[in-house]
């Protein structure tokens, strides 16, 4: 848990927003080193644990499903994010911390496979809409990996811990967001299939519709969703979106 502190890089004024704090014992490290720690756990039991323990400290207990509040209300104002998430919710988290207006940087405990996927490149087997989705608005770095041998009782899978932050420079404006994930996705749905059918099956589009869009948009017909960075995604939305 020193390692995931430490990857925050805390100065001592943060508030940090912690998913899933169970006993503590990460919680125990932030009070230490933020202003304040919103620690938001779904069990009644370990809450109130958590309540007793820190009751005379800068803590905030939230005893809530964690995919049903905003972090950004939460911290009313500038935050950070840890935590070891949940590995069954791991994506809609990932994408909860992305939402504007956004954490300074997160840092999680995830799924070794998941970690993998989010700081992959283009073209690699383990790029993904995920991906193209994280990386067009934030940088993705997996810090060091954990071996399941780490915890007690050992988890099935390997872990890492992955530090995002936000890009200064994203890929896509606020209003896009939306229309590019939803079209990253459609994307790689037809993962297998050529650029030129992907956009005609995905926007019902003829042949010569179709290569217009990628011409306008610099990309190959002929290549392959796996093969595109954000950019590229977000050149194609664009061209779409001004026809």
């Amino acid at each position: 848990m020193g390692r995931i502190a430490d990857a925050l890089s805390l100065e001592g004024g943060e508030v940090v927003i912690e998913i899933g704090p169970g006993r503590g014992a990460l919680t125990e490290l932030l009070v230490e080193r933020a202003g304040h720690v919103i620690a938001i756990e779904y069990d009644r039991a370990l809450a109130e644990l958590l309540r007793q323990r820190y009751a005379n400290e800068r803590v905030t207990i939230v005893e809530r499903d964690v995919l049903e509040v905003s972090f950004a209300e939460l911290a009313k104002g500038p935050y950070v994010v840890a935590g070891n998430v949940p590995y069954y919710i791991t994506t809609p988290i990932i994408f909860q911390g992305l939402t504007r207006p956004r954490p300074d940087r997160a840092v999680y405990l995830v799924q070794r496979e998941v970690a993998e996927r989010i700081v992959a490149a283009p073209g690699a087997r383990e790029y993904g809409a995920l991906t193209a989705n994280v990386q067009a608005v934030a940088t993705a770095e997996l810090l060091f990996r954990v071996p399941r041998g780490a915890f007690q009782p050992p988890p099935k899978v390997d872990s890492a811990v992955l530090r995002i932050i936000p890009r200064s420079d994203p890929a896509v404006l606020p209003d896009e967001e939306s229309a590019f994930r939803t079209f990253v996705v459609g994307a790689f749905g037809f993962r297998r299939k050529q650029m030129r059918r992907v956009l005609r099956e995905l926007w019902n589009l003829d042949a010569e519709r179709a290569d217009e869009l990628l011409t306008a948009a610099r990309v190959d017909p002929e290549v392959r969703p796996e093969t595109l960075s954000p950019v590229d995604f977000a050149k194609l939305l664009r061209a779409r979106m001004s026809s």
